[in-house]
């Protein structure tokens, strides 16, 4: 259906359609019927049951999230905030090994608690959170399915939870290894998860990831056998991603680690002709490790093998702030006001006598580490004249008497970050630049009370595209929509184009920017975690329906199951 006199269920008129092949934007319209594209072009004379106008304005692709940790959020959070705020209409979850299935029914409360210590995530708001009413991943599948949602969302079956489920408690043990029975097992496991959907495995080996009694997860020393085993179903089935957290941090240097990793990956991708990706950011710690990486990966895709690391466009930070925790919280006097409302705490900082107190006991912090966020839009680069260090020598005053006035100017909205991963902008334009650098890692729904990088998209395009032009809009485009989609086997979304899933934004790219993050307590049970809002999304389509209108839920949630498709089932542009 094209051209004049066509009927649409939704047309999106006279906009800047960047189409997410990376090819140049065109002032054009969209047609919508059902939840596909219909048509794109010049539809002058078309008619629809609504019209959106889009004049001045970009209409790109929905974005599609690689690396989520959702897994646990979707239970009672159906708009999947905070991604849905970021032009986010399809995101993956079961990154990093951890996933709720496959599940024994004695085992929830591992699962949950082992989430909790990875990823941040409260152990009882998992529990009660979540229906429980699985034990496959396709049965879990299957429950995702029928919760509502404002986006798509799809999985990965993960390494921790197969091992739990056919080894037990020593699954984590860093010498236990599966016997030929529990091999069978787990690899049965992920093939009743592949013929159910799963987008792929996935599997934690960083020395980061811990369980409560702090063992490694289970998998983090698994052999190159294991993970071939694991990973076979895949290749058999001809569909399905690996993902990875892989063992880059350890003692000395990190380049022998680095091609460690490097060639199970190569031997997994070779026997499964599957596509491979691996979580990557800089650290100085780990000096430049990150070039080694992507070289290597580099000659993988020289040799034929499809493995790409994944990064992220901004610094990994943890927030502090007046509604949370501070970094001057080992002295008792700021300590003492944890579990006041903000307001008691601000009242608190304006008074004189306590504000003394409050100054006294961290007069001498350093500040060097941790960088203010006070403005909006807020800035997240990290400049050396923002540290609390450096904005206190120029006051002529101390880092914590910085904090204190920010907090009382902004109302007690003020944050400080201390970066953690990618802390390095030259590091980051390099990996974001490099080819075959996937755009993922913003770990939405994770590490709840500490970090918020869901609104990536956001920051990688204000600030790397729009700000400092490191990469044209089109290819930008491209990397958030059928780069990603593509690599997770969802042929079928991330191009405008007739045939293909019907997810997009209209956006106002001179108004988009990022809000500063807020602290709220909605998690169950009252738990706290970083949300993250955004300006410039004017509309939002997910399967045909306008699902945000300047950044405010319509009601109604078409989100599915997102499962793999075969090349045989891509639209044709």
């Amino acid at each position: 259906m094209s051209g004049a006199g066509a009927t649409f269920d939704l047309l999106v008129r006279g906009g800047l359609v960047v189409d997410g092949t990376g090819a140049p934007g065109r002032v054009g319209d969209v047609g919508i019927t059902g939840d596909r594209i219909a048509a794109v072009g010049d539809l002058d004379g078309a008619r629809a049951r609504r019209v959106i106008d889009a004049t001045d304005r970009l209409v790109v692709p929905g974005f599609v999230d690689l690396h989520t940790h959702l897994d646990a959020q979707v239970g009672w959070d159906p708009l999947l905030t905070s991604s849905c705020w970021h032009g986010v209409t399809t995101v993956i979850m079961g990154n990093c090994g951890v996933t709720f299935a496959p599940v024994r029914p004695d085992h929830h409360d591992l699962l949950a608690e082992m989430m909790e210590s990875v990823e941040d995530i409260p152990a009882a708001a998992i529990r009660d959170g979540l229906p429980w009413s699985w034990v496959t991943y396709g049965e879990y599948l299957a429950a995702l399915e029928r919760l509502p949602k404002a986006v798509d969302v799809g999985g990965m079956v993960g390494h921790c939870a197969l091992r739990t489920y056919a080894m037990g408690e020593r699954a984590a043990d860093a010498e236990a290894r599966p016997t030929e029975d529990e091999l069978a097992e787990m690899a049965d496991l992920v093939t009743e998860a592949v013929a159910a959907g799963a987008l792929g495995f996935s599997t934690s080996r960083t020395l980061r990831h811990r369980v409560p009694d702090g063992r490694f997860v289970p998998g983090t020393f698994a052999g190159t056998a294991e993970l071939l085993a694991l990973t076979a179903p895949l290749g058999e089935a001809g569909r399905g991603m690996v993902g990875c957290s892989p063992r880059f941090d350890g003692d000395g240097p990190a380049e022998p680690r680095v091609a460690a990793e490097l060639t199970w990956m190569r031997a997994v991708a070779r026997a499964t002709a599957r596509p491979v990706t691996f979580n990557l950011s800089q650290t100085p710690e780990q000096g430049e490790h990150y070039r080694r990486a992507m070289q290597l990966a580099a000659e993988g895709r020289d040799d034929g093998l499809m493995i790409r690391p994944q990064t992220t466009s901004k610094c990994v930070g943890v927030l502090y702030s007046l509604a949370n925790a501070t970094p001057f919280d080992r002295h008792p006097p700021w300590r003492a006001l944890q579990g006041l409302p903000r307001r008691q705490r601000l009242a608190v900082l304006a008074d004189p006598v306590r504000r003394a107190e409050l100054v006294a006991c961290a007069q001498h912090e350093d500040g060097s580490r941790f960088f203010l966020v006070d403005d909006e839009p807020p800035r997240f680069d990290n400049p050396p004249e923002r540290s609390l260090a450096a904005l206190a020598r120029s006051a002529g005053t101390s880092p914590v008497e910085v904090f204190v006035d920010a907090c009382l100017r902004t109302g007690g909205r003020a944050l400080v970050v201390w970066p953690l991963l990618n802390q390095d902008q030259a590091a980051i334009a390099e990996m974001l630049t490099t080819p075959g650098t996937l755009l993922g890692l913003a770990d939405a729904g994770a590490h709840v009370g500490q970090i918020i990088d869901a609104g990536q998209p956001t920051w990688f395009l204000t600030h790397w595209v729009r700000g400092r032009s490191l990469l044209p809009l089109e290819d930008a485009v491209r990397r958030l929509t059928a780069d990603t989609a593509t690599f997770a086997g969802l042929a079928d979304r991330g191009v405008l184009a007739p045939g293909f899933r019907a997810d997009l934004n209209v956006v106002d790219w001179d108004r988009l920017a990022l809000d500063l993050p807020e602290f709220v307590r909605d998690l169950p049970h009252g738990a706290g975690r970083w949300v993250q809002r955004a300006r410039g999304y004017e509309v939002t389509v997910v399967g045909g329906q306008v699902t945000f209108e300047a950044g405010e839920h319509t009601g109604v949630f078409p989100g599915r199951l997102a499962r793999p498709t075969t090349g045989s089932d891509r639209p044709r542009p």
